[in-house]
């Protein structure tokens, strides 16, 4: 291995060794022999983080060889998976012994030790990221022992490390709270953009799963509501399914996005035209079929989480920022919505959250946009998603999040040379003053 590269080709890296654990006794042996030799280690995860949070210039650890469901309790819906396996994987075989995890993203191809890690999250009111899920870790600490955390066990390691970035070890099992498997009611489709935004608590209180996405120059929302039914499932056909997804969603959106960047300036009415031929969809599916969709057209993202009282006022300054820029935008905004939590580095820590999600097709600029953003966010105290791009340090992040203090305690005392550090966690950990 050469050059590392993620998903949105937005980092890169040139590790000098990549190895390939298949069993604890590899990832231990691997971890004592990186930090003996005074190096750094990171696990690559699958690459859908848009920050140079999995790049490393050391040892890279590709854990996909170290996978699968170890345990899983139909009657308590605790289960136990090898931090390598995929969303993907892991919804299958939860829903092969009728369980599923309460909430999901809408990209399924990370690791599960990837997502909890930077603190990936769905859509509900009445719910939290993917974090809240966790019941109990298995890590590998820089010298090379393997503990077990959880609410009472090593309760503050664990507090710290259900969004630990890769900063506190190397993850190895991870224990969701899972629970019966269950239907999604779906419906979908155009709404006026202006009255979304204005009855925005309503709709996110009355559906279990609430959000909608904006293109840019357009008049209408595209608004999902997916809500727990009894069954049975009623999917889609199958040509359906594939003139939805396969045809609209990628081929013919991935196709208006490539003359969108080839001439710029048709894009805001390629806004307009995608807004206006919106259609609608109702069906019913097994609830990781629902929170999950196949993305092939590439892009870049910035996302922050800020108090959800705020997001009406901050989706305004989008609004009117948009038309101001040089490089007009080709790709949707996604807003979303989250429980309050009590994880450390969660986004949502102690606040109501709304999540605004920007988005530019690969290849074209974005910067501006991406920074002009970044400050209307910051003005109502907005955390950016770890693993999304953003330019923010330690002293910006700390204001942001009571407990950074707390977690940087912790990160010293298991990891006191930044054996698991790389350029990312340098730049919003801070430095490593310990060693």
């Amino acid at each position: 291995m050469t050059t590392w590269t993620n998903w949105a080709g937005t980092a890169t890296a040139s590790p000098q060794r990549l190895l390939r654990p298949r069993n604890l006794d590899e990832i231990t042996a691997a971890v004592r022999q990186v930090a003996g030799a005074g190096m750094r280690v990171r696990p690559l995860g699958s690459g859908h983080s848009f920050t140079g949070v999995a790049a490393t210039d050391s040892v890279a650890l590709d854990l996909t060889e170290w996978a699968g469901v170890l345990d899983a309790d139909r009657d308590t819906g605790l289960v136990t998976v090898r931090s390598g396996t995929t969303l993907r994987r892991l919804n299958t075989e939860l829903a092969r012994v009728g369980l599923a995890m309460s909430n999901l993203g809408d990209i399924d191809a990370q690791t599960i030790a990837g997502a909890v890690s930077t603190g990936t999250h769905g859509t509900g009111a009445r719910f939290g990221g993917l974090a809240t899920q966790l019941r109990a870790l298995e890590l590998v600490l820089a010298d090379g022992s393997v503990v077990t955390c959880s609410d009472t066990e090593r309760p503050d390691l664990f507090a710290a490390a259900r969004v630990g970035l890769g900063a506190l070890g190397v993850i190895t099992t991870v224990t969701l709270q899972c629970e019966p498997a269950f239907v999604l009611d779906a419906r979908e489709g155009p709404e006026p953009l202006d009255a979304v935004i204005e009855a925005f608590d309503d709709h996110a209180d009355a559906n279990d799963h609430f959000e909608f996405y904006w293109f840019p120059y357009g008049r209408n929302a595209l608004v999902k509501r997916n809500n727990r039914v009894a069954g049975p499932a009623e999917p889609l056909s199958k040509l359906r399914e594939f003139v939805d997804y396969t045809l609209t969603e990628n081929a013919a959106f991935g196709a208006l996005c490539r003359l969108g960047r080839a001439m710029p300036t048709l894009v805001p009415t390629l806004g307009r035209l995608s807004s206006s031929v919106l259609s609608t969809r109702s069906y019913r599916d097994v609830s990781h079929r629902v929170f999950a969709t196949q993305r092939s057209v590439r892009f870049v993202e910035s996302e922050w989480a800020v108090p959800r009282e705020a997001v009406g006022d901050v989706l305004r300054e989008l609004r009117t920022l948009v038309p101001t820029l040089r490089t007009p935008v080709a790709f949707p905004a996604e807003v979303r919505v989250a429980a309050a939590d009590d994880v450390w580095l969660s986004t949502a820590y102690g606040r109501d959250t709304a999540y605004v999600a920007i988005h530019q097709y690969v290849g074209m600029p974005y910067r501006e946009y991406f920074l002009a953003f970044a400050a209307i966010a910051g003005a109502v105290g907005g955390r950016p998603h770890w693993g999304k791009l953003h330019d923010l340090d330690a002293d910006t992040l700390r204001e942001r999040y009571p407990r950074f203090d707390d977690f940087l305690r912790v990160a010293t005392d298991v990891d006191p040379g930044g054996v698991f550090r790389n350029g990312y966690l340098d730049r919003v950990l801070g430095p490593v003053t310990a060693g």
